[in-house]
């Protein structure tokens, strides 16, 4: 977009004034930082006489519907028979409800745009199709700190949607009390893949990397660490009670 903008000398405050962003944001664009949208695309193809080469790269936009560091993860879990995963502060993306996904991806730093929101929340929805898939059900098992459930962005329809999951007969729900919290349980999220191969992939995420890997070392490390937590966790009866109260609170 930027050679084909400056190949046509056309300035940055140009283009962000006729697709109505400012000049920062479509800097951002350009650089990668952020990825454009169908209007930017269309705007800088009439501006810059590119005879529809910029727009046509709207069509690969389309197929971006999660961040570059959690595709690679995506497509693995799309092949999973088992995933196994835990999470520290916030609800797993296969549990959220619609209102809880929107607060988690509007509030980002950089911003995204409108477009760009909605098309992460409605693949984040059509991703939890694994949970009731015909085919035969992936073995599901998440545990989630008791942080994740207090936090101010889960309201009583998160907490609901938490107790229809877990009866499901191929989800298995555990909650981690604060008292039964050890020092690996503060360490981040993780997540066990296993396909139908056989391969395990174990999966980390942090602010701003991720790391998916197939290194029998670090499955056999998240693997372990994944065993003590749940060891150490609410049994699922005595989560779904847990959790029940929450409601009623």
């Amino acid at each position: 977009m930027k050679r084909w903008r400056m190949k046509a000398n056309v300035t940055r405050e140009e283009l962000a004034a006729a697709s109505n962003y400012s000049p920062d944001t479509i800097k951002s664009m350009e650089q990668g930082v952020r990825m454009p949208t169908p209007r930017v695309l269309d705007v800088a193809d009439e501006l810059c006489r590119a005879e529809g080469l910029l727009s046509a790269a709207k069509e690969y936009l389309q197929r971006e519907k999660f961040p570059a560091r959690a595709q690679d993860f995506m497509e693995r879990e799309k092949e999973a028979i088992s995933r196994w995963s835990y999470e520290v502060t916030l609800i797993p993306g296969l549990l959220q409800t619609p209102g809880y996904a929107r607060v988690l991806i509007e509030n980002r730093y950089p911003p995204l745009d409108e477009e760009t929101v909605e098309q992460r929340i409605a693949a984040r929805m059509e991703r939890q199709a694994i949970l009731t898939e015909p085919k035969p059900p992936v073995g599901l098992s998440f545990v989630l700190y008791e942080a994740v459930l207090r936090s101010p962005q889960v309201d009583n329809e998160q907490l609901r949607r938490l107790l229809a999951v877990s009866h499901l007969r191929n989800v298995v729900l555990q909650v981690l009390p604060f008292e039964r919290a050890f020092s690996d349980a503060l360490i981040g999220p993780m997540v066990l893949l296993e396909t139908r191969d056989h391969e395990r992939f174990a999966f980390t995420e942090g602010p701003f990397a991720s790391e998916l890997s197939a290194d029998p070392d670090v499955v056999s490390r998240v693997d372990g660490r994944l065993n003590m937590i749940r060891a150490q966790a609410l049994s699922p009866v005595e989560s779904a009670r847990f959790i029940e109260r929450m409601v009623d609170q």
